[in-house]
């Protein structure tokens, strides 16, 4: 009976009425922090990015307010300027508050370099696909020189140099392959014929 007695005591119920005031007010500033400290309703445009380099960028994002930060370089493409935008996240049109990081991947100046394969001996036939898989072009016309073998690879140019097995070359370079016209006596060897 002592318990249901306090219940319906006034001292319980102005206990009650403050704790509930308290609480009203505590939710009623917690959102009022919550709208200033994360920007509630603010939109900025994340504008597009693309093809531009980061002086460019860095300008462009600090007039609106925001951050950018470099993640990755992907592979070389050459329809974009050298360590110019090629992905951006988010994307152009996509509305973000202040502060907030643009995620960049550029475009490096240039292709990696690729090693060039052991070629002495394979078949045109045989390369080809090796050398082009690696992201090498291979030119249409052939360089014949007198060897016993036909279409047998005896060398590798690239520019009008001799490349050797473990070289590196930019990839997407064009590679003219040297090969054995099946005329010959013997097998062609470029170190010898640079002697």
């Amino acid at each position: 009976m002592n318990f249901l007695n306090f219940l319906k005591s006034k001292r319980f119920l102005m206990q009650l009425t403050l704790a509930t005031v308290v609480i009203i007010v505590f939710v009623f500033l917690l959102f009022k922090w919550l709208n200033v400290s994360t920007n509630h309703n603010q939109k900025i445009e994340v504008p597009d990015l693309s093809k531009k380099v980061l002086f460019e960028v860095g300008n462009t994002l600090s007039e609106l307010g925001l951050a950018y930060k470099i993640i990755d370089s992907a592979s070389y493409n050459p329809d974009f300027p050298p360590k110019s935008v090629i992905e951006q996240s988010p994307e152009a049109g996509d509305f973000v508050k202040e502060n907030r990081k643009i995620y960049l991947t550029l475009n490096p100046s240039n292709y990696r370099d690729v090693v060039i394969p052991v070629f002495y001996g394979k078949t045109k036939r045989n390369i080809f696909p090796v050398l082009t898989a690696k992201g090498f072009r291979i030119s249409s016309e052939y360089r014949y020189v007198s060897d016993i073998a036909l279409d047998v690879v005896r060398g590798v140019e690239f520019k009008g140099k001799t490349l050797k097995e473990g070289d590196k070359i930019p990839k997407n370079s064009l590679l003219t392959l040297v090969l054995g016209d099946g005329k010959g006596s013997g097998r062609y060897n470029f170190t010898e014929q640079e002697n």
